[in-house]
């Protein structure tokens, strides 16, 4: 049987080896001169921001499985798959560091995102239906208005890429700064249901 604290610690160690996959791509210079390390500036503020967003799944990933008591298959397919897409990330920020944010790899970039995004939506869609519309989850999830406001970003990112990379760039960073302001939502609850398990016992 597999339990939660199993499918989190696969994740966890998943996510692990992304950000390690991401940091070797920042590739020691040759030379002994700091101007050496002006051609790596676009490798890294690639790297930065996609572990900005790594750092995001996971800490909306653990928050998440913390809410729920059981899993099933559906759950573990859906979690594959967000799992899939992150690991991802690296290819497409190596791909638009290496290039200087070119229109194709930051257009390819926010595909991937927006992937990443659909994964966990669909994965949040299936803990619900899982736990059922009353359980902890739905109550933490609620409208989950920056899941559709990232998706929107998104796309309208992807598109004004085709005009200026600029443009998706400094728009994948507004979903970051979204993203990065403390939810306090889920905490609130689990302390809420904490309490309430005390008075009972």
């Amino acid at each position: 049987m597999i339990t939660k604290g199993r499918l989190e610690a696969f994740s966890d160690g998943v996510i692990a080896i992304i950000i390690t996959i991401m940091v070797l791509e920042l590739k020691v210079p040759h030379s002994e001169n700091i101007e050496a390390l002006v051609g790596l500036f676009p490798v890294f503020i690639s790297y930065v921001l996609s572990f900005i967003y790594v750092g995001i799944y996971w800490n909306n990933h653990h928050h998440m499985i913390h809410t729920i008591k059981s899993v099933n298959g559906a759950i573990l397919w859906a979690n594959l798959h967000l799992l899939f897409w992150l690991s991802l990330i690296p290819f497409v920020t190596a791909w638009m560091g290496e290039n200087h944010f070119g229109k194709w790899p930051v257009i390819l970039y926010g595909i991937i995102l927006i992937m990443n995004a659909i994964a966990y939506f669909i994965l949040a869609k299936t803990l619900v239906s899982h736990h059922g519309k009353d359980s902890l989850i739905a109550k933490a999830l609620g409208q989950d208005w920056k899941g559709k406001l990232s998706l929107i970003i998104y796309a309208t990112a992807i598109g004004a890429s085709f005009i200026h990379s600029g443009i998706g760039m400094f728009l994948y960073l507004v979903v970051a700064v979204i993203w990065l302001i403390p939810d306090t939502r889920i905490e609130k609850l689990l302390i809420s249901e904490s309490q309430k398990e005390d008075k009972h016992t």
